[in-house]
């Protein structure tokens, strides 16, 4: 399979907005949002769940997917997004408050959710709940971790007894340090890995930080450290004829960091990934689960396969199962 060769043209920050809020992004201040996620609407119509829901019991009408920052510091050639756009090192806007960033994503939330009441289908009772979020997903886009006053974020969806999911890059080590020195750690600490070696990483993240690599290791090293304080967990997403390669890799990732989840989950063309990859590259389920077996072969946890979605194409990795791996809620 041959990759894509697409010159990305330069796009403003206020082409990018519109863009996005063509696709009902909601903005929030000067650098975060939030969007209703296909799944949320979902479960509202009573027609399906996400499989966060299925693993670990987030429920999908009660979740705000959000970032509190829209740059990131890697463009990954499997991302949605237009890289040319908002793709930074650091942040350059004025740092908007955290309350004020949660207080604005439940506002905003309640309002994209509102057409789902015209909507003859929808199950009014998840929807009036739906209008106050209890389980935040910090992944919408961007890096998280570069949002400077991410602790005193989490800490404050935490006071109002939500669950917060963080999904990071893993290339700011030092932010996760200081997250469990406030004793700000996210409810589960999600790491996405998208190649088993340097040279992968180069060719798939696409890093504007020379040293990402090295970064990275970094933080799978401090996830041991971490297990006993948030629920850790390792996402690979495999593109076909890329990088599904090397199990006995993707199974040393997995020894250093000895993460209480893995999710194994296939690249889906959707966005602009379309223009850089496409659908040959999307593999199937039963691939899915193939390679994720063979990984799991050379784990010294004996990793297995606890759970899974086939309509997502994503398995879930264990050592173990355990009653709390689905959180009950009031």
């Amino acid at each position: 399979m041959a990759m894509k060769n697409v010159k990305n043209s330069e796009v403003s920050m206020a082409d990018v907005k519109s863009q996005l809020e063509k696709q009902q992004y909601g903005f929030v201040g000067n650098h975060s949002s939030c969007k209703i996620c296909t799944y949320t609407k979902k479960s509202i119509k009573d027609e399906d769940v996400c499989y966060k829901e299925k693993f670990y019991g987030i429920r999908c009408h009660l979740c705000c997917q959000m970032t509190p920052i829209m740059v990131c510091n890697n463009r990954c050639i499997f991302c949605w997004r237009d890289t040319s756009a908002h793709t930074a090192i650091k942040v350059e806007d004025q740092v908007d408050n955290p309350k004020d960033i949660i207080d604005g994503c439940i506002k905003k939330q309640k309002k994209l959710l509102s057409g789902l009441g015209g909507y003859e289908k929808s199950n009014m009772d998840k929807l009036k709940e739906a209008a106050i979020p209890k389980h935040f997903a910090i992944s919408l886009t961007g890096e998280p971790t570069l949002y400077p006053k991410l602790g005193e974020l989490i800490k404050d969806i935490h006071s109002r007894t939500f669950t917060s999911f963080l999904v990071t890059n893993g290339l700011q080590t030092d932010v996760l340090k200081k997250l469990e020195k406030e004793n700000a750690l996210p409810t589960q600490l999600y790491v996405s890995v998208d190649a088993p070696n340097e040279k992968l990483f180069k060719k798939i993240d696409n890093s504007l930080l020379k040293d990402g690599w090295q970064r990275l290791m970094a933080t799978l090293k401090l996830l041991p450290k971490l297990k006993d304080k948030t629920r850790t967990t390792l996402r690979f997403t495999i593109i076909k004829g890329m990088n599904d390669c090397y199990p006995e890799q993707w199974a040393d990732i997995i020894n250093i960091s000895d993460p209480l989840f893995i999710e194994v989950k296939a690249y889906m063309a959707v966005g602009y990934s379309r223009e850089r990859l496409g659908m040959d590259y999307m593999p199937r389920h039963h691939e899915v689960v193939d390679f994720a077996n063979n990984i799991c072969s050379f784990t010294k946890g004996g990793y297995k396969i606890i759970d899974e979605k086939e309509g997502s194409r994503v398995v879930l990795l264990m050592k173990e199962d355990f009653d709390g791996r689905i959180m009950k809620f009031d």
